[in-house]
């Protein structure tokens, strides 16, 4: 009885074995079916979705093709009319540019009608000089150059020349930098910038005519790279956006790889055209571009280039001014540091945060920012950082100034009136006895005048014990003074007479007795000191005259026989 209950026990446990079995079974099927279905109801959906989509794709196909036919019917309709339009303006430009070369123009001519009359001609070189000289008038230039353009028979083919033109001058580095200009503003009256931003629509030019272009961007980016090789870098900002306009107006971006137009794009971001380029270039993801020119320091350049994109939601450009702001500032500090506060280092990170200041307030102006980013605190900064500058200008040119003007006067007894350390700039006192420069005066005075002596003179001031009514022309101061003075030879007196600076200059010279030459210092047998102060007296018996008109002649004169009385005190 207990054998048979455990056998029913384990047939029913097996019977419930195999019900969760099948119910797992059950269950998967299920969910296989349900997974089934969804995949076949979305495939459905999808299927339905793609119909319909290519069923509106055919009736825009349709549209369009019947657009185009009628467009079609309506060019072949107007092909007469536009081809006699077409004849008509090249017959008229023809005989207008034959004319023009049977004219004679003025020297003084209107800066339209000479660039109309060049254009005309089609003289590319002609084109180039004039603008080249009118440079000054730039303003001028580019209001007449679009309406000049026009006028010209084949513009393409005329500014293709002018760039074979500054090719060949860049090749000879011969004037590159004016006829680089010259070229940049063509390249612009023939691709506006409205145009520049999108590309020609279509086949713009001549099969020929873009051939011939892929040419000359051959040549010049082989320039580039023969530039780039021999170490001195690429092109210049200008010339670069010159380039990227011309592949864009003559469709020629898919001859240079992307990588070579963003390397273009980041060595020249710094100019305001190559934003505006950048999109029309269609090179990758500008945004990689922006992120590279905020790693490198450049936010200024990434606002322009977010504004020109449409990406200032990814990189928001007050932020980016701040962040500019901050960093010039502390390279400003840095600058300061690294000079110890020098004027130099002063005078150059004041210069560093005055024209990062400047582009900050250019770039808010620009895109209109005035509501997000206030610029009376930059303008502020702005001011003080000039009438520092001018200040420090103003100080270093009148300390300059003063430093040139400044003379130096030498004095042996500090007096500041000569000596022995007189200034180099004057030249040196001459006693009036003195025969120091003969040779010059000499030269000065071939034939001196007469020579008096001051007897001549002043008769009126000497009293002679002789009872010679006419007292002798001339005397020698060695007969006048022999007790203190005792000439050894009277060859010191030889050699041509000297003249005084009183009669040289017209100016009457005080003498001083440091001022006279070892060499003619007279040998004193008596009381040296009070013999220079009765010779060099300038107050003695000639009242204080310090000039005669005329030097002694002592080598005529012979020496008398009586002793003259002391002169007057």
């Amino acid at each position: 009885m207990e054998t048979e209950l455990v056998v029913a026990t384990h047939r029913v446990q097996k019977f419930f074995d195999d019900l969760v079995a099948q119910k797992t079974i059950l269950s998967t099927s299920t969910k296989l079916y349900a997974a089934l279905s969804d995949h076949f109801t979305a495939l459905q959906k999808s299927l339905a979705e793609k119909s319909k989509s290519l069923e509106a794709k055919i009736e825009s196909l349709e549209s369009r093709s019947r657009q185009t036919l009628e467009s079609l019917d309506l060019r072949e309709i107007s092909l007469p009319e536009r081809e006699a339009s077409a004849a008509a303006r090249v017959s008229e430009q023809k005989d207008a540019a034959l004319a023009e070369f049977g004219r004679v123009f003025p020297a003084n001519l209107d800066i339209a009608v000479t660039l109309k009359s060049l254009c005309r001609k089609m003289d590319s070189e002609g084109l180039l000089r004039f603008i080249v000289t009118k440079r000054k008038e730039s303003v001028s230039l580019r209001a007449e150059i679009f309406p000049a353009m026009a006028e010209a028979v084949d513009s393409p083919r005329l500014v293709l020349d002018a760039l074979e033109v500054f090719l060949e001058t860049k090749a000879k580095k011969v004037g590159v930098t004016d006829k680089r200009w010259a070229c940049g503003l063509l390249i612009q009256a023939l691709f506006p910038e409205a145009r520049s931003n999108s590309g020609p629509k279509g086949l713009a030019f001549a099969r020929s005519v873009v051939e011939r272009a892929a040419g000359v961007a051959d040549r010049w980016k082989g320039q580039m790279d023969e530039l780039s090789r021999s170490g001195g870098g690429t092109l210049g900002a200008a010339e670069a956006v010159m380039f990227v306009q011309m592949v864009i107006g003559f469709q020629l971006k898919e001859k240079y790889d992307e990588e070579f137009y963003k390397k273009l794009v980041m060595e020249h971001a710094a100019r305001r055209d190559m934003a505006k380029l950048a999109g029309a270039l269609q090179f990758g993801d500008i945004g990689d571009v922006i992120d590279e020119l905020v790693k490198n320091g450049k936010e200024i350049e990434a606002i322009y280039f977010a504004f020109e994109s449409g990406l200032t939601e990814r990189f928001p450009p007050i932020s980016l001014l701040k962040s500019y702001l901050k960093n010039s500032r502390k390279n400003a500090s840095t600058i300061m540091k690294n000079g110890n506060n020098s004027v130099a280092a002063s005078e150059e990170s004041s210069t560093l945060e005055l024209n990062s200041i400047r582009a900050v307030i250019k770039c808010v102006e620009d895109h209109k920012l005035e509501s997000e980013f206030t610029l009376d605190s930059l303008r502020k900064r702005v001011t003080a950082l000039e009438r520092a500058k001018a200040d420090r200008k103003k100080n270093s040119a009148a300390a300059s100034s003063k430093s040139n003007n400044k003379r130096s006067y030498g004095s042996g007894d500090g007096s500041g009136r000569g000596g022995v350390g007189s200034s180099s700039s004057r030249p040196a006192k001459a006693a009036k006895y003195s025969n120091a420069h003969p040779s010059s005066f000499n030269r000065r005075i071939p034939n001196p005048p007469p020579q008096h002596s001051p007897v001549t003179r002043y008769p009126g001031r000497y009293s002679y014990p002789s009872p010679t009514v006419n007292p002798p022309p001339q005397h020698s101061p060695v007969t006048r003074y022999p007790g203190p003075y005792n000439y050894p030879s009277p060859t010191v007196y030889d050699g041509a007479t000297s003249v005084s600076y009183g009669t040289s200059y017209g100016v009457a010279r005080a003498q001083s007795p440091v001022a006279l030459p070892q060499q003619h210092i007279y040998s004193l047998s008596g009381d040296s000191s009070m013999a220079a102060s009765s010779v060099f007296r300038s107050g003695g018996s000639y009242g204080g005259r310090t000039s005669y008109g005329g030097p002694y002649d002592y080598a005529n004169a012979t020496p008398p026989s009586y002793q003259p009385p002391p002169y007057q005190q």
